[in-house]
């Protein structure tokens, strides 16, 4: 049964995960569709279980349908925690799952986005539009900066995430990325492979190497 709450935004950045300090949480940025290819909704499906058999609570957007859906019902009926963060105007489109173990609802997009970066020890992306791609990128440009020290990897479905990966490196190439930091980004091509990667991350030096890595704006 859902338990709704309106929840404030914490006064303090979220808590940074330090290296070898065990994961326990997986936030999962994907798709509000479900993708053309089959093996999108399959990879969601054995994701959801996996965290949840791993014991760990799965942190997403709240919603029941596409590989959202797919990944939070996977991880339910393998008896897991699943919290859904979604802002009040998408509940009130009736998009929202009713079914999740806790539904924290906020007054927008950008709440939404932080409340998942805190409650997420490691950040997990798989296919998806838009929306999937620049709320995880966002975790990228946090941890590289050190403004957290949490993980960050793409369950590369099919190759679908390739031609970022090459952007990044042409990132890279062109001067304006670090290569530590494109290999901070962990590609697999299974969630639990990655998964079974945040075990042992260690991140890189944050960019500007001026500050410790801890929870800060």
């Amino acid at each position: 049964m859902t338990e709704e709450h309106n929840r404030p935004i914490s006064d303090g950045y979220f808590f940074a995960a330090r290296a070898g300090e065990f994961v326990k949480s997986i936030c999962v940025y994907c798709g509000s569709s479900l993708g053309n290819d089959p093996a999108f909704r399959e990879e969601a499906a054995r994701a959801g279980a996996y965290i949840a058999q791993q014991g760990l609570t799965l942190v997403y957007g709240g919603g029941r349908v596409g590989l959202m859906g797919t990944v939070a019902d996977a991880a339910l009926a393998a008896g897991g925690k699943v919290i859904g963060v979604m802002p009040a105007d998408l509940v009130k489109q009736e998009i929202a799952h009713k079914g999740l173990t806790e539904l924290v609802v906020v007054d927008s997009m950008h709440e939404r986005k932080w409340k998942m970066a805190e409650l997420g020890d490691a950040f997990l992306s798989l296919p998806g539009g838009p929306g999937t791609f620049e709320e995880f990128i966002e975790q990228w440009t946090w941890a590289l900066l050190g403004f957290h020290a949490k993980p960050c990897g793409f369950a590369n479905v099919s190759g679908y995430w390739e031609p970022w990966r090459k952007a990044v490196q042409q990132m890279i190439d062109a001067g304006f990325v670090g290569q530590q930091y494109g290999d901070m980004l962990i590609y697999e091509a299974t969630a639990e492979k990655v998964i079974e990667r945040f075990r042992t991350y260690e991140p890189p030096p944050p960019k500007w190497a001026v500050a410790p890595v801890e929870p800060r704006y």
